[in-house]
């Protein structure tokens, strides 16, 4: 695959930490089949991160991807593979980086609520 390729596909990972807190990231790759429109994170990676946390590692709170040439907002595919648990969505897109907690809305979907980010 060209560079110039793979700039257009989503980047994923997950966010380490607690809800409220993001303690490290780790990088995913993205195993979708269409990953310039979606993004699914490498198994092998969301398993280990699992693992490890009920070892007593960092817990898993969400999760990031990009839109690239899009928006740092969650898309309907988005909102059609999001699960109303709380967790965090870190969206990149276009020259922003958005926080979103994904909740349970009234129609029984997801609804995401932007959150603040403060880096330190």
């Amino acid at each position: 695959m060209s560079e110039a390729a793979a700039d257009r596909h989503e980047v994923c990972g997950l966010l380490l930490g607690e809800a409220g807190r993001i303690e490290a990231v780790l990088p995913a790759a993205n195993v979708a089949p269409d990953p310039a429109r979606h993004f699914e994170l490498d198994p092998a990676v969301l398993i280990a991160a699992h693992r490890d946390a009920r070892a007593g590692g960092a817990r898993i709170a969400g999760h990031y991807h990009s839109h690239p040439g899009g928006l740092a907002v969650p898309s309907e595919t988005d909102a059609a593979c999001a699960a109303p648990d709380g967790g965090l969505w870190l969206i990149v897109g276009g020259e922003a980086a958005r926080l979103w907690v994904a909740m349970p809305g009234q129609d029984g979907r997801v609804q995401f609520v932007e959150a603040l980010l403060d880096i330190m």
